[in-house]
């Protein structure tokens, strides 16, 4: 993700003529680590094309009242998640993913495949709550600091920290268990 001045593009966001340019320097900067976050909650590419295309949009509608009390990518991931769970939602995929991969090995000197692996691990981070799971990304895979998370989910940072450790010890089991 590029370096952007926050107050001066949300100056220009807030202006009537630099508005448009500003808001698609916008989406430039912040496109690629919003799909990524998001694919990691939908899962699939197309899904994940709409919640990114519906939180743009949900950006542009609120852009006006956005005061920048906090980053503006801590209020685009917030739009970014909430859109996402509620595509989950909506979409009744909130059910638990099944396991589609086939591993029978069960002598330690087998080895799992790259994609069984990317199996295993998307199969326990499905297996994880809700709230786990969006911690789990945002720190693992955004490797975002709890601060900057703090004002994404607006939970304390001590929350955070548990909820982080539960989902890491959580997943450990899941892996050793399947």
């Amino acid at each position: 993700m590029r370096e952007i001045d926050d107050k001066a593009l949300l100056k220009r966001l807030h202006s009537r003529l630099g508005k448009r340019k500003a808001f698609e320097e916008l989406v430039k900067a912040f496109q690629q680590p919003l799909y990524a976050h998001i694919r990691r909650i939908v899962g699939n590419h197309d899904d994940t094309d709409d919640v990114l295309q519906n939180t743009f949009v949900k950006a542009w509608r609120y852009i006006d009242s956005f005061k920048g009390d906090s980053a503006i990518y801590s209020w685009l991931y917030r739009i970014a998640a909430n859109e996402a769970f509620s595509h989950l939602k909506q979409s009744k995929k909130m059910e638990k993913v099944e396991y589609t991969g086939h591993y029978d090995g069960t002598q330690s000197g087998d080895q799992l495949t790259g994609d069984e692996i990317v199996r295993k691990l998307d199969a326990a981070l499905e297996s994880l709550p809700e709230k786990q799971r969006q911690v789990f990304d945002l720190k693992y895979f955004s490797e975002l600091k709890y601060q900057e998370i703090e004002a994404i989910t607006g939970t304390s940072i001590g929350a955070l920290k548990a909820s982080y450790y539960h989902a890491v010890k959580k997943i450990e089991a899941y892996l050793s268990e399947h």
